[in-house]
This record gives C-alpha cells, sequence and structure tokens, in this order.
C-alpha cells in the first residue's frame, strides 16, 4: 500500500504522517523532499534546462523520475507500505508520480489536506516559516490547484487537530480493505 499525503506547505502533512506511521504495520515515511534537496545540490544551476532553473527542484525533470524509481526500490529491498508526504500540484509531476506509484502497487491513496490561505498563513506563522517567504508565496497557487477533484480525497483541515485527519485516513483505508 501506498498512502499520498498531499497539501500545501503549512496543511499539516508531515504531522500526519509521522502519526499515521506509527498505526500502520510494516510501514515507513517517504519523503520525496529528500530526493529534491539532493539534486538540488548534486546539479548544478549552469547544468539544468532553461526551464529547471526554477526555485523549485519539482520543476527538475530528473526529481519525478527519481521519485518513482527510489520508492520502486525502496518497496523491492524493504518491501514496506510508503506513507508519502509531499506537496505536489503541477500536472505533469503529480500525473507521473501518481501513475508510477500505481504502477508499484495498485493499493494507493491520494489524500489532499485542503484549508484556506488564511490558515495555511496562520499555520506557517505557527511553525515559525519567514513571513513572506518561500512557502507562503506557494499557497495561493497550490491551494487553488489542490481544488481540483484529480487530487484524490480532499479532506478539509481548517478546523481538524492532526489526529482527526489521521482517523479519517485510516477509516478510509479501512472501508476500501473491506470491501474488496
Amino acid at each position: 500500500m501506498i498512502v499520498m499525503i498531499n497539501g500545501a506547505f503549512g496543511s499539516g502533512k508531515t504531522s500526519a504522517a509521522k502519526m499515521l506511521q506509527p498505526l500502520i504495520n510494516n510501514s515507513m515515511i517517504y519523503d520525496p523532499e529528500e530526493i529534491g534537496y539532493m539534486i538540488r545540490k548534486l546539479i548544478p544551476e549552469e547544468c539544468r534546462e532553461e526551464n529547471e532553473r526554477t526555485d523549485d527542484f519539482q520543476d527538475i525533470e530528473l526529481w519525478r523520475v527519481l521519485t518513482v524509481k527510489t520508492a520502486v526500490e525502496v518497496r523491492r529491498k524493504y518491501n514496506k507500505h510508503l506513507i508519502v508526504p509531499m506537496t505536489i500540484y503541477k500536472e505533469e509531476n503529480f500525473n507521473h508520480i501518481y501513475n508510477g506509484f500505481k504502477a508499484i502497487d495498485e493499493e494507493l491513496y491520494h489524500f489532499s489536506l485542503v484549508a484556506t490561505e488564511e490558515t495555511i498563513y496562520k499555520r506557517l506563522a505557527k511553525r515559525g516559516d519567514e513571513f513572506g517567504g518561500w512557502q507562503y508565496q506557494q499557497a495561493p497557487k497550490v491551494v487553488h490547484a489542490l481544488k481540483d477533484d484529480k487530487f484524490g480525497i480532499h479532506l478539509i483541515t481548517d478546523h481538524l487537530e492532526t489526529s482527526e485527519v489521521v482517523d479519517i485516513i485510516l477509516r478510509k483505508i479501512d472501508q476500501d480493505q473491506n470491501h474488496t
């Protein structure tokens, strides 16, 4: 099983993933951001294609490719369910990763943690992000994009605690597993 937890920065993805992981036997957190950080360090900007020279490592094609390939190898080597917290809203990246994960494991769940921009800004401030920084700048476009139905099961989190989000995710997984 692979559980994708999508959402804007500050939506609670990582907190939900950390709380969810001990509740799903034989699971681990797989964070594609780490692959992005690695690629950004390994591939100098002058080596990247023109369209990859942005402030977002998700614009580097190799990121989406390695996100899937690394997941394949992690599953092969460790045979664990993957819990994947990530902000992914660009259609090409989403389709590549979603379809790649689906090829790894048919039991794929994709949850989008949705909140208003105001809620996201409050959460970013609470966790200490620099006001007006990169995460703040991303919020409007991510919040807007994730409203699309293609982004899985939408969980409106403005008034939910992390434990409530995790309970909803577990109920949905349990419901689907009991109907197959």
